[in-house]
């Protein structure tokens, strides 16, 4: 049984991880930022932790998270959220989550980036652009940590029936990917030691998601 800190736990994402892990019989503890949102880490079978990750500390979060085995980074600003959101959610939340990670003795870091955001952002919306930033650098940062990481860049998420067939490469195609397969692929490289320090985009496809990471896995 593995136990597993989710970051961003009220996410869409996060909530078909739980789903996922509960399934597997794993433990979770979902951080979230009210009570509210803690019901539904409950709902699900999890443990819910209090921590708002714009505002505490990386001592704060550490302690929430202390005793996982793993920590899978899953939040954003969201639809909605501005220039400053991005940067303090979507890059500082990941930084933050990071560094409480090292100090509570956690190695094993999955983080859910985006598509082609290394790519130059030709779009004139600064909104979109700041969140192509932000998701960019919190990679870079993520790489340079010295933790066990994996990073996955889906393509666009949608809220259809997961398929468990997938597309994983180092680059693919410009796509969409259900979000309940990206949850089944968070799980499935928790489980793969040969997926640390491995980058990959993700689109729905038509490879089971277990072969899929096989495959890369052997590639490397």
């Amino acid at each position: 049984m593995t136990r597993v800190a989710i970051i961003g736990a009220h996410g869409k994402v996060a909530q078909q991880l739980m789903r996922v892990l509960y399934d597997r019989g794993d433990d979770f503890v979902g951080v979230v930022r009210n009570d509210e949102h803690a019901e539904d880490v409950y709902r699900l079978g999890g443990l819910g932790a209090l921590v708002d990750i714009e505002q505490a500390d990386a001592d704060a979060l550490a302690e929430a998270i202390r005793g996982c085995d793993a920590v899978v980074f899953t939040a954003g600003a969201g639809a909605g959220s501005g220039i400053e959101r991005k940067r303090t959610v979507d890059y500082g939340g990941s930084v933050k989550s990071q560094e409480a990670a090292a100090k509570a003795g956690i190695r094993r870091f999955v983080q859910v980036s985006a598509w082609g955001v290394d790519a130059p952002v030709d779009d004139a919306d600064p909104v979109w652009k700041a969140y192509v930033d932000a998701k960019r650098d919190a990679d870079t940062a993520l790489r340079a940590s010295g933790l066990d990481w994996t990073i996955l860049r889906p393509g666009g998420l949608t809220t259809d029936e997961g398929t468990g067939r997938i597309t994983l490469g180092d680059s693919v195609q410009r796509g969409s990917i259900a979000r309940e397969d990206v949850a089944t692929l968070i799980a499935v490289v928790l489980d793969e030691p040969a997926a640390i320090g491995r980058q990959w985009e993700v689109i729905g496809g038509d490879t089971p998601i277990e072969d899929a990471v096989r495959a890369q896995v052997a590639s490397a």
